[in-house]
């Protein structure tokens, strides 16, 4: 195979169509990053000679436009446009500029960026900050990568009108992302540094479509500012504040940052009120774009909180917390009396017992928010607590614009606990609740599980799983959703389907929610599944619910055995769901 001045001379029979050779061709001429240049000339010097990979490679990346929806940009990084790379993030920075300076007519934006510890976070963010300043923002860059939910406190904290987080939270290695917050004059009251939603997303989509040649979009040699020190202080401040002063602090703590960016203000948030005993994982300690000893950097998975769990036992420790890598997830895991060893809690349990604590040891009043998916655990708490309890769309995005939000989550282990400080998920903030939690229910001589126990006598035992079908052909999940609009089971677990709600064809009106793709069914018993598809990955995500009364007196023993049941009946309720969706 000839090279020449960048592309590839084809060879007699080359095995690449030529519309996807001359794609691939004229990215590498408006590619301004030379590694990707060089990456997908060798690909494409691999697939004419007739390597297959490479060929399958070459046609998934130009394949479309990695889509630029509310939750900004996320995907694997290499060359092409359905990738993350150079050449992407630098249409994506002149976008959100045009948007700004264009649509909303806004002089002198102010834009603070933020990245993560993956390979190219730091390249992505500066070249956006190149790019930004040079379209006429003010830019504020972190000097140093960090936690993403500083760059959230730093939208709402200095007024600016946008704030940008290069990261890909807990996927996988080679993956990365683009978050993308609103706030100063960019956004109304109830938008202030809370993630981009509709009609905002589109709008900024059609100006990076609009964007010429990446590698002609102006770029500064200087002229941003970099944010330090002073702002890490501000929000140390800001979240250590919640914490009771006189609150109980005798509690040994395990903390893994999972190769991310979380250890450094963890520690010092935890040390700084007064939880002084704190064993960090040193494996997982420093942050390590590898991620090299987890299958996937996500507490929710299976393994991912093992060597914690391990260090745990030898200290003795009194609860586990886990960050993700960008540090707005918080995990929690504890010692379960009923099974005689260590489990971490699931979002729904962690959520409910973050919420209780909130309202009844803080006073907070207000609404205490959660996604359509979370557990109604909560709502049952908030509801005999007088306090409202408003379900919301999935995400973050919509959470955080609940009314009169005082506390929110969703079962994928994101909490917001202070939306005035955050107004967004933030695994730091949430770990100082953790730690406290834990530091009281030890001084009282109780556990953790011991007060789900109790809130489960008071409000029923919640039992929720999930049901996730990965996918290598993404046609599937649209005929699986349609196969089920079409023929929803008529019963789950024995018990009738009462309510089958098409959520797409769902309005304020009709379903409180705006409409969304997604199906709900509620049966007779009160078992309640919803399914949708993943808006990050590959994946049709089954949410499912059972709930079970708790006869008055029962015991720690019997409390076991209703929570087998509980998650007994879970089992078979997947295996009814894989029946419905032609998965069994």
């Amino acid at each position: 195979m000839m090279t020449t001045g960048g592309s590839t001379a084809p060879a007699a029979g080359d095995p690449v169509d030529p519309a996807l050779r001359g794609s691939a061709e004229a990215w590498i001429a408006e590619d301004p990053d030379p590694a990707t240049r060089d990456a997908l000339t060798s690909l494409l010097e691999q697939a004419g000679a007739g390597g297959q990979s490479a060929l399958e490679e070459i046609a998934d990346a130009f394949s479309g436009d990695l889509e630029f929806g509310t939750a900004g940009l996320r995907g694997r990084m290499g060359p092409g446009p359905h990738r993350m790379n150079l050449a992407v993030v630098s249409r994506a920075a002149r976008g959100l500029a045009d948007h700004l300076l264009g649509d909303l007519g806004l002089e002198d934006p102010l834009v603070v960026i933020g990245y993560d510890a993956r390979y190219r976070s730091q390249d992505f963010a500066q070249r956006s900050a190149a790019i930004m300043t040079a379209a006429g923002c003010r830019v504020q860059l972190l000097d140093r990568h960090g936690p993403t939910p500083l760059v959230a406190f730093a939208v709402r904290h200095l007024g600016a009108d946008a704030g940008i987080v290069v990261t890909a939270s807990h996927n996988p290695p080679a993956d990365n992302g683009y978050k993308v917050y609103l706030g100063g004059r960019a956004a109304s009251p109830e938008g202030q540094g809370v993630q981009i939603v509709p009609p905002s997303d589109g709008r900024i989509a059609d100006r990076i479509t609009a964007v010429g040649p990446a590698r002609e979009i102006p770029v500064a040699e200087s002229g941003w500012t970099l944010l330090g020190d002073s702002l890490r202080e501000d929000y140390l401040a800001a979240i250590c504040a919640l914490p009771h002063a006189d609150g109980p602090r005798d509690v040994r703590i395990v903390h893994t940052a999972l190769h991310g960016v979380g250890t450094e203000t963890a520690l010092a948030a935890l040390h700084r009120t007064g939880f002084a005993e704190v064993h960090t994982v040193a494996k997982q300690a420093d942050p390590d774009p590898d991620f090299p000893t987890v299958a996937f950097p996500n507490p929710e998975e299976p393994g991912a909180i093992d060597l914690a769990l391990e260090l745990a036992r030898t200290v003795e420790a009194d609860v586990v917390i886990a960050n993700d890598p960008d540090a707005d997830r918080c995990a929690a895991a504890v010692l379960d009396p009923h099974r005689g060893d260590w489990r971490m809690l699931t979002g729904d349990e962690l959520g409910v017992l973050l919420g209780d604590h909130l309202l009844h040891r803080h006073g907070y009043r207000g609404g205490f928010a959660r996604s359509i998916v979370s557990s109604r655990w909560l709502g049952r708490v908030a509801e005999a607590a007088g306090v409202d309890s408003p379900t919301t769309l999935t995400g973050f995005k919509w959470i955080a614009r609940a009314p009169d939000l005082v506390f929110g989550y969703e079962e994928a282990i994101g909490y917001c606990v202070l939306p005035e400080v955050v107004r967004d998920k933030d695994g730091l903030s949430a770990a100082l609740m953790v730690a406290e939690l834990a530091a009281l229910a030890k001084a009282e001589g109780r556990t953790l599980i011991g007060r789900l126990d109790e809130l489960a006598a008071e409000h029923g035992l919640f039992g929720t799983s999930q049901l996730s079908i990965r996918v290598e052909d993404l046609s599937l999940i649209p005929a699986m959703m349609q196969q089920l609009r079409s023929a929803p089971p008529a019963r789950l677990l024995g018990s009738d389907v009462v309510t089958f709600q098409d959520l797409s064809e769902g309005s304020v009106a009709t379903t409180g929610l705006p409409p969304t793709e997604g199906l709900l069914l509620l049966s007779a018993d009160d078992t309640r599944v919803v399914v949708r598809p993943s808006g990050t990955e590959p994946k049709l995500k089954c949410y499912l619910e059972v709930v079970g009364s708790v006869p008055a007196g029962t015991d720690p023993t019997a409390m076991s055995d209703l929570r087998e049941r509980s998650d007994e009946r879970l089992a078979q309720l997947k295996d009814e769901l894989r029946a419905a969706l032609g998965q069994a």
